[in-house]
């Protein structure tokens, strides 16, 4: 009990300060951005909004991660950090994504390059002893490290169509990462207290974003999200029970469907829709599952209701099974079919509206 009291208390104290700082930033930030971050201001084609507003959340959700870790090394951690292999890894990689990001917000770069980048990442990861361990063959954790890493990253891009949606449905996903978890201490476990310091800074911008959004994120934000989310998910999902050796593939594999279940369907309904017409599954526009609700007459806020109650039940759901049930259990084929009817809905009604899409 008393150590359920002080993880409750490490969570409130840790993610109230990154709260705190992601707000300050982001608000100093929209005072001083009435042009700066702001691009493609007659573009409304790809964008669900029809006005131009800065993108820059992502630049806070860099800074609260640079200033956590300098926080941890210096007050926390009794450990050389700068030593540590793996996280040096995830310090990398979130660089390079940021970097990446905040390149595609200003210049817009060539898909090639970008793939070519977030390739890098999943490679850092593995060579960093962060991929993925779950299967006895290495070539194939290294092959699905790559496809995860490449996949995750772009399709938490893709979510971030429509005001606060990619933010609500981040912070279900890092909760759900932190109470697997419990209870912990946060001394020389630096992986919950960047957890909880990435739930204060997307809880910061969700202030911003809620629509109608006063600021995006941008690739800048979207990218740097994706690979923290990809690189925690590779650590606690993924490679659950690698080291005791009571991991199952098919256990391990359904938590990571149903954690991710928001963004991987609406990236799976649109890339198939698009496969469909005979159009590239990159090239954006406003046919995902949160614009075909609003075509069905819901608004935009409480479009970001429905998302952030399933992203609320896939977190519950992950957390139950990955807690609860045990690896072997058949009970797993519940996530798959959820998952499945799920998907099912989203493709028959997003097929059934094309002509509403045409004219939005």
């Amino acid at each position: 009990m008393r150590e359920s009291l002080l993880s409750i208390f490490n969570i409130i104290i840790i993610t109230g300060g990154a709260f705190v700082l992601s707000f300050l930033i982001n608000h100093f930030f929209l005072r001083f951005s009435k042009s700066f971050g702001i691009r493609n201001k007659n573009d409304v084609t790809i964008r669900w909004s029809n006005t131009s507003r800065p993108s820059l959340g992502g630049i806070s959700f860099y800074i609260v991660f640079l200033m956590s870790f300098m926080f941890y090394a210096i007050f926390i951690g009794d450990d050389n950090i700068f030593k540590n292999q793996e996280l040096l890894g995830l310090f990398y990689t979130a660089t390079l994504a940021f970097l990446l990001g905040l390149s595609d917000d200003a210049y817009d770069t060539r898909p090639f390059i970008k793939l070519f980048i977030q390739i890098s990442c999943a490679v850092i990861l593995i060579f960093t002893n962060n991929g993925v361990m779950l299967f006895d063959m290495p070539i194939l954790n290294y092959i699905i490290t790559l496809l995860w890493v490449v996949g995750i990253m772009n399709s938490i891009n893709m979510l971030d169509n429509m005001d606060g949606i990619t933010t609500i449905i981040s912070i279900c996903i890092v909760v759900l990462f932190v109470f697997i978890n419990t209870p912990f201490s946060i001394e020389n476990n630096i992986d919950i207290f960047f957890l909880m310091t990435t739930l204060g800074a997307l809880l910061g911008f969700l202030f911003f974003n809620y629509p109608p959004a006063k600021m995006f994120m941008g690739d800048t934000g979207s990218q740097f999200i994706g690979i923290i989310l990809a690189y925690f998910s590779i650590k606690y999902l993924w490679n659950d029970g690698v080291e005791t050796q009571t991991q199952g593939v098919f256990a391990n594999v359904s938590i990571v469907l149903i954690a991710f279940s928001v963004p991987l369907i609406d990236t799976f309904t649109v890339s198939i829709n698009r496969l469909l017409k005979k159009k590239s599954p990159m090239v954006g526009g406003k046919d995902h599952t949160t614009h075909h609700l609003v075509y069905k007459g819901f608004t935009e806020k409480q479009v970001f209701y429905v998302f952030m109650f399933l992203g609320l039940i896939a977190s519950i759901l992950g957390f139950v099974f990955q807690r609860y049930i045990p690896y072997y259990s058949l009970s797993y084929i519940i996530l798959w079919g959820y998952f499945g009817l799920l998907l099912t809905f989203f493709i028959r009604m997003t097929r059934k509206q094309k002509h509403l899409e045409k004219n939005a």
